[in-house]
């Protein structure tokens, strides 16, 4: 699976829009402390936690929950985020990276940096400039099995994702559909 997606880039053709607004796991409605604490009730043991977005990065750190990677481009629906919010994405157990990624693609840069996150010793924050919006997918694919993904469904709430080889081998079939450099 990882032949797949390293050395590429992915962008997100309008033909396959519809189906990334299909949830990939399980959806936990609100964007607020409260469902983040729901997750956190449900996850178990994980491998790794990997969460996307701004909000849902800030509602795991409100919950007193440092997850290994965290992906933000200190963004809410496309708009810069409140100063709220992003100072309290930060925290000093984080070791920050920074790549850039435009919206609606995932770059051989962002896969990159999944990967050096994920052997990492220590919790990485992966600063993104540009968009998370599509992160999820390299981080699910990439995710060692037993694994979390948590990302953001705007005005919806979350998806909590548990990685197994099917959701990692559906994400895979997506990806290679998507256009590649």
């Amino acid at each position: 699976m990882l032949e797949t997606i390293l050395g590429k880039t992915f962008c997100l053709p309008e033909s396959m829009r519809h189906e990334m607004r299909k949830q990939f796991g399980v959806l936990y409605p609100g964007d607020c402390v409260e469902t983040t604490r729901k997750m956190l009730a449900d996850i178990g043991n994980t491998a790794k936690l990997i969460v996307v977005g701004d909000i849902s990065t800030f509602n795991m750190l409100q919950c007193d929950t440092i997850p290994d990677i965290s992906l933000v481009d200190e963004k809410t629906h496309r708009v810069p985020a409140e100063k709220k919010i992003i100072n309290g994405i930060r925290h000093p157990d984080f070791r920050e990276v920074h790549v850039k990624n435009p919206a609606g693609c995932v770059t051989h840069e962002l896969v990159s940096a999944l990967i050096r996150a994920l052997d990492a010793d220590e919790p990485v924050q992966i600063m993104v400039e540009g968009e998370e919006d599509l992160a999820a997918l390299p981080a699910i694919v990439l995710a060692p099995p037993s694994s979390v993904v948590i990302y953001g469904l705007p005005d919806e709430g979350a998806i909590m994702v548990k990685v197994t080889s099917e959701i990692k081998t559906r994400i895979c079939s997506m990806l290679e559909r998507m256009a590649s450099e």
